[in-house]
């Protein structure tokens, strides 16, 4: 049984997420507190946290980056904050998905299970494959260490950057819209914001790209998508 840590002050709505995700078979703790929460994520074994941006005591934002440091679980931030900056500082710092409140506590479970059912293909390939490697143009992927290099410099990806970058690198020159990747990459369809596509795509630029005004590797394609060049 999957079990889900849930850091969420507002105790009428983390019981009720609570309530939905036990309905559908999963294990779930509850902390209140940014502190309780982080302290609960880096002490226990959990499989994904549902964690709030306005927090008592240390922010949603902070717990995020200390727990993405010891941990690649799935992380699925909630805020009531509609901003796209706090949805792009939320995604920088490693969440795999944002949600903005108010939102259904079925569209909470489906998410859920997508982001498990995903981590957990990921890790099983990960476990039994060999050593498996991409190499373009100085750009080198280990899919079975799930690391990436530079120009033989190694860069810290989080979850989604990493599936992201791969998969374009694995479909060079095939163009691909912020649908379908984000239908490949977050195992969704209605479910979810594209724009999240849009964010990756600018943290993976950061990190490969010479100049991200001129991009070598991930080509925008106006009105259409995203193509990896070689």
């Amino acid at each position: 049984m999957s079990r889900i840590l849930i850091i969420e002050d507002e105790e009428a709505i983390a019981d009720l997420e609570k309530d939905y995700l036990e309905l559908s078979d999963f294990e779930v703790e509850i902390k209140n507190t940014g502190d309780a929460g982080l302290e609960a994520a880096l002490a226990q074994d959990f499989d994904l946290v549902v964690l709030d941006l306005m927090l008592p005591g240390m922010d949603g934002f902070e717990v995020c980056k200390k727990i993405r440091e010891e941990k690649n679980i799935p992380i699925l931030m909630v805020s009531a904050k509609k901003d796209d900056i706090d949805k792009i500082r939320g995604l920088g710092l490693g969440a795999d998905d944002y949600m903005t409140k108010p939102f259904s506590p079925s569209e909470l479970v489906a998410r859920v299970k997508a982001h498990l059912a995903r981590y957990d293909r990921l890790v099983g390939t990960a476990v039994k494959t060999q050593n498996d490697i991409v190499e373009i143009r100085g750009i080198r992927i280990d899919k079975t260490a799930r690391r990436v290099y530079v120009e033989g410099e190694e860069k810290a990806f989080t979850t989604k950057e990493f599936d992201l970058l791969t998969f374009l690198a694995e479909h060079p020159n095939h163009v691909f819209t912020k649908e379908e990747l984000f239908r490949e990459i977050w195992d969704m369809d209605s479910i979810g914001d594209i724009a999240t596509v849009t964010v990756h795509i600018k943290k993976i630029r950061e990190k490969i790209e010479y100049d991200t005004a001129k991009p070598q590797y991930i080509e925008t394609i106006w009105g259409v998508g995203y193509r990896f060049k070689i």
